[in-house]
């Protein structure tokens, strides 16, 4: 049994937790993880981020829907394809990646302890393998990086063959050719876009008339036309009565009578954090009823040595946000808070097909606030690049302030939108106007041309082409 005292114990070695721990360490601390499995990387890694994107990347080549008309005829499918030959290059993925993260750990001295880890007090953690208590770790600070699991509907058994979750779906063992999604978050519209685009007929179930309700309402709308388009019928406002599993399937029967039937069904409703074994009563931390905790501005909960970051703390639940938000958590733990005003520009990237994202204001928040705007859009067909590309579904639009035109948002439908969203929350970071793409030179063909176009038509909008901003 082991009993150590660090500056820093970590609980989780996900994006966040690998980070915060880190971070601590650049600043000469002593640091420790405890992880539950029996490898690093956490969620991200082992069940959601990096295997869901690699299946996307791998249902966009085997769809060939690149190659589409691209030379003049069409590619499909091949038949009988496996699931062992769709997660071939998953597992590739996900074995480099658990490599480097050890290596990362290795290299800045982080100590990595396997096991459950509850809390003693405040200061001391217990670790756990099974129901054998290991060791005991102390630490001045604790930064809980644990993550959270997706909702389970209490009357219904997951059984990996019929039902599956947002986690447990990547272990699908046959492809099947009918599929139900009952969730139309941002889990459940990825993976209704990758196995539509393996050929899979797929329902999408979801009691709200409008999904996606934290996005550009005209660019949520555009992105459902291009997904009902890939042949995902989607039935919102619906809201299921009852699940019978039978032996050729799943019956999903909703509140109108409507039965949905598929092989397989796929429930993707939400997620809860994995706080209820830490023994948060222990240190007198109430999470919330789904398991969620809440922090300050700078990760702290309501027991001041204690932090929280990662999907544990809610909205908006993503990599990149999370290792933001370990490293902050480890400084502000360590030497104060240290928010860059830069800060409040953070990307948010739906990785469909196509992919979307979009950084600041919304038109509907503009609208709202009462902010006078404008917009400029440009699409990428009528770009070079998209004409080489065949991409039909991109487009681009840029909100800016009517009067000094500083840049207030940027929305994005088309593959790479994740990408090139940076180039405009980059300009928005520094206080830019559009006018900088309008000045500005870019490589050609390319699709970051697309936002020298949306400035163009947006100055064209405002009947100011070759006019300064107003200085006022």
């Amino acid at each position: 049994m082991f009993e150590t005292k660090y500056d820093l114990v970590v609980v989780g070695s996900g994006p966040a937790g690998e980070r915060a721990a880190i971070q601590a360490s650049k600043l000469g601390k002593t640091v420790a993880i405890i992880e539950r499995r029996s490898v690093v990387g956490g969620v991200c890694v082992h069940t959601g981020t990096l295997p869901s994107k690699t299946l996307r990347e791998t249902s966009v080549y085997y769809s060939g829907l690149r190659q589409r008309s691209f030379y003049g005829f069409d590619l499909a499918l091949k038949k009988n394809v496996t699931v062992q030959e769709l997660m071939h290059r998953k597992n590739i993925v996900v074995d480099n990646e658990v490599e480097v993260i050890r290596n990362q750990l290795a290299r800045n001295g982080i100590h990595v302890h396997s096991g459950r880890a509850q809390f003693v007090d405040s200061n001391t953690l217990s670790v756990y393998s099974g129901s054998d208590l290991t060791g005991m770790i102390g630490a001045e600070y604790v930064i809980l990086a644990v993550g959270t699991r997706p909702h389970h509907l209490p009357e219904l058994k997951y059984d990996g063959v019929r039902v599956f979750d947002g986690e447990s779906i990547i272990d699908l063992k046959k492809v099947p050719e009918t599929m139900t999604i009952l969730g139309g978050g941002v889990i459940g519209c990825e993976w209704a876009s990758i196995f539509s685009n393996l050929d899979i007929k797929t329902t999408l179930i979801d009691k709200r008339r409008k999904l996606l309700g934290f996005f550009d309402a005209e660019f949520a709308e555009i992105l459902f036309r291009r997904l009902r388009e890939q042949g995902i019928d989607m039935l919102l406002g619906h809201t299921h009565q009852r699940i019978d599993v039978v032996d050729d399937g799943v019956d999903v029967v909703l509140e109108d009578g409507q039965t949905v039937k598929s092989e397989v069904l796929l429930v993707a409703a939400g997620r809860d954090g994995n706080t209820d074994t830490l023994g948060l009563e222990h240190i007198g931390l109430q999470p919330q009823p789904n398991g969620m905790l809440d922090v300050d501005e700078d990760y702290r909960t309501s027991v001041p040595n204690v932090f929280a970051i990662g999907d544990v703390i809610g909205f908006p639940m993503l990599a990149s946000t999370a290792m933001d938000q370990g490293r902050l958590a480890a400084l502000a733990a360590f030497t104060g808070s240290h928010r860059a005003p830069g800060q409040k520009y953070l990307p948010f990237g739906i990785y469909t097909i196509p992919e979307a994202s979009y950084v600041g204001e919304t038109e509907e928040s503009l609208k709202q606030a009462g902010h006078p705007y404008e917009r400029g859009v440009a699409n990428f067909f009528e770009l070079p690049r998209g004409q080489i590309n065949n991409d039909h579904d991109g487009v681009l639009k840029l909100l800016f302030d009517r009067n000094d035109r500083k840049l207030l948002g940027v929305h994005i439908i088309g593959e790479r939108a994740t990408e090139i969203i940076h180039i405009g929350q980059a300009v928005m970071a520094f206080g830019g106007t559009i006018d900088y793409f309008v000045d500005t030179v870019m490589n050609y063909p390319t699709i970051a041309e697309a936002y020298k176009n949306a400035a163009l038509d947006g100055l064209n909008r405002l009947g100011s082409l070759g006019k300064p901003p107003d200085s006022n």
